[in-house]
């Protein structure tokens, strides 16, 4: 009996029309665009308008991927979002997507992982699928950061940006993308990145930016320039691989700095990492599609090439994904 695969078909993404660049940020804040550069690596970043809202941008990524691919989502039996910034606590994000989109029947789920849900979503699609339960699944990662950044503190208003990512995941015969997976989380570490809600206190500490984004950079910088280089050899050894088969690596992409301090502790080159930071910003749970998206169009990522996915934040936790690209290539690409 042959397994069923779950087999991503399509892609699409979305960024604002509005760019804050660094000459911009110059004008807010103390900062200079050499500086931002220097630390960040990031140059501009996309800004939702005053009345676009997280559904939007995911839907925008979505109408991207039907344009490219002529796919049809109508049939789609399950949405998945991956957002820290939803319009609503409820209803869901992913339920928003879906009356916009006009799919009749199908679940809808939004994951919170921060800048590590697009690949948790892509984990759950894949089981979700070869599990027999649904045949078709959209995972879209999305954020409106721009809505809930401080633009008088300095040390995070460099950062974020907005966007949105989506794949289209779909039961197939035989072989599938995914190659292996690995997961996992260090809650104690959540006064590191956080945005608070119903509660003003965490582990007995009072939060504070009432309900902005507040990042201690430098402890998360440690976690993830030590968790990486640790977990990653894990994540391809499970796979059934060697580091050199490894075509791209792309990790969430939080800023420059850190990402080429991960790569000097190995396993995988500098040279061999898709990101999206540099006009795109720190976008969470969309930098890693966005990542993936501006190097296929650049015609760098080709047929059968092995990606290693990495994505790491708040929580503390974080997702990695092993798998073989086989994508269709779409008009736009050819």
């Amino acid at each position: 009996m042959i397994q069923s695969k779950a087999t991503i078909t399509a892609m699409g993404t979305y960024v604002p029309d509005r760019i804050l660049s660094n000459a911009d940020l110059e004008k807010m804040v103390d900062t200079n665009d050499e500086w931002i550069v220097q630390r960040t690596g990031m140059r501009e970043r996309r800004i939702a308008a005053e009345d676009q809202y997280v559904s939007d941008l995911a839907v925008k990524a979505v109408e991207d991927m039907i344009r490219r691919y002529g796919v049809s989502v109508h049939d789609v039996d399950m949405i998945l979002v991956a957002t820290s910034t939803p319009e609503y606590a409820f209803p869901s994000t992913a339920s928003r997507v879906q009356a916009q989109l006009n799919i009749p029947q199908t679940g809808a789920l939004d994951l919170s992982a921060a800048c590590a849900g697009f690949v948790y979503g892509l984990q759950l699609a894949d089981s979700m699928i070869t599990s027999g339960m649904y045949r078709k699944v959209l995972v879209i990662g999305a954020e409106t950061l721009s809505k809930i950044t401080d633009y008088t503190d300095r040390t995070t208003c460099i950062l974020f940006g907005d966007g949105a990512g989506a794949f289209l995941l779909e039961r197939t015969e035989g072989q599938g993308n995914t190659l292996a997976a690995v997961s996992g989380t260090q809650g104690e570490g959540g006064l590191h990145v956080y945005s608070s809600g119903l509660s003003s206190e965490m582990n007995g500490v009072s939060l504070q930016g009432n309900g902005r984004l507040v990042q201690n950079g430098r402890e998360i910088y440690k976690w993830a320039v030590r968790l990486i280089p640790e977990q990653l050899p894990k994540l391809i050894a499970k796979a059934g691989l060697q580091v050199e088969q490894i075509d791209w690596f792309v990790p969430h992409s939080a800023n420059m700095r850190m990402i080429e301090a991960v790569c000097e502790r190995g396993p995988v080159s500098l040279e061999r990492t898709l990101t999206s930071m540099e006009y795109r910003g720190n976008t969470s749970a969309a930098s890693i599609p966005l990542a993936i998206q501006l190097a296929v169009d650049e015609g760098k990522v080709k047929q059968g090439q092995r990606l290693a996915l990495f994505g790491f934040g708040g929580g503390l936790t974080y997702a990695g994904l092993v798998m073989e690209w086989r994508v269709p290539d779409s008009d736009l690409t050819k």
